[in-house]
């Protein structure tokens, strides 16, 4: 396969095919035996906080041009000492993954829109960080002063068609906070409006979604309105139930998920537990993210402290 080496100018390179690209990329620019000389404008690259650049494809392009300016860059990149190469290509140029392909870049992840491949130039130990290796759930526990729950049974998943009553739960959605989704799924599946309290437990289990892992975050809400209005789609009935005829269900006794679910709406009740709430931190993006504490232990120390000073 040939491979172009380029001399920069006005954005545009006086390219040199040589040979191999693993050949090319260990010769010095404008040297070796000369095949050819063409313009070629290099790809459109942003450089990013880890010495590699960020090509982000969004033209249509000849295969053939697109060969020449992606073998050009790489050269260039290579002179330049960078590192890791992400090239995001949207679906509707799909045509040009195979080319992608086949100079060595592999796939890094994908969207409903885009596919990113990603290339590590030095020779040296690749530290392109993996795809992300999490989904994040949320499940609700929704209990009234009456020690009575919100649950569900479900049309669809495991549950389905067993009779098992069972607490909201979701996926939390792209750039959604925990105690966003929370309040949320409890909407969404039962019609019933809830304030978010605090992060009780959560759990992380492997190899649950596509071979990925997954963290579920147990939430305790307080209920603002009574009136269930079940989602048709996806529950098949909701309902207030009191804390002992959700304990007796066969499946209580034998998972431990709703053990410790049971468990944590007694201590609640008691008072005796203390989760984490979601803080704001002062930052300058948009939209502050939440540090989640345990806020009540926090007041009382920080009280305790300020009295000894």
């Amino acid at each position: 396969m040939s491979f172009v080496l380029a001399a920069v100018h006005s954005g545009y390179t006086i390219s040199i095919a040589i040979g191999s690209m693993s050949d090319a990329l260990d010769r010095s620019l404008l040297t070796g035996q000369i095949d050819a000389v063409d313009m070629i404008r290099l790809l459109p690259g942003v450089n990013d906080d880890h010495g590699g650049v960020i090509v982000d494809v969004q033209e249509p392009m000849d295969s053939k041009v697109f060969v020449g300016a992606l073998r050009a860059s790489m050269s260039q990149w290579k002179h330049e000492g960078k590192k890791g190469v992400w090239i995001k290509l949207p679906i509707g140029l799909a045509n040009l993954i195979e080319i992608v392909v086949k100079e060595g870049f592999w796939y890094h992840h994908a969207e409903p829109n885009y596919l990113m491949l990603v290339y590590w130039i030095p020779e040296t130990i690749c530290t392109i960080p993996a795809n992300a290796t999490h989904r994040v759930g949320v499940g609700a526990i929704v209990l009234t002063e009456n020690r009575e729950m919100l649950v569900v049974q479900e049309k669809s998943g495991r549950f389905r068609g067993l009779g098992i009553w069972k607490i909201p739960t979701g996926v939390v959605d792209e750039g959604e906070d925990i105690c966003a989704a929370a309040v949320r799924e409890v909407k969404e599946e039962t019609g019933i409006d809830a304030e978010f309290i605090e992060v009780v437990a959560f759990r992380q289990t492997h190899k649950a979604f596509f071979e990925k892992s997954d963290l579920f975050f147990l939430c305790f809400l307080r209920p603002l309105s009574f009136n269930i209005q079940r989602q048709e789609l996806e529950i098949e009935a909701a309902q207030w139930m009191l804390l002992p005829e959700f304990a007796a269900q066969p499946i209580a006794q034998k998972s431990g998920l709703f053990k410790r679910i049971i468990d944590l709406c007694l201590v609640k009740l008691d008072k005796n537990y203390a989760g984490f709430s979601p803080v704001s931190v002062s930052s300058s993006d948009d939209k502050p993210p939440y540090l989640y504490m345990n806020t009540s232990d926090l007041h009382q120390s920080s009280h305790t402290a300020t009295s000894q000073l």
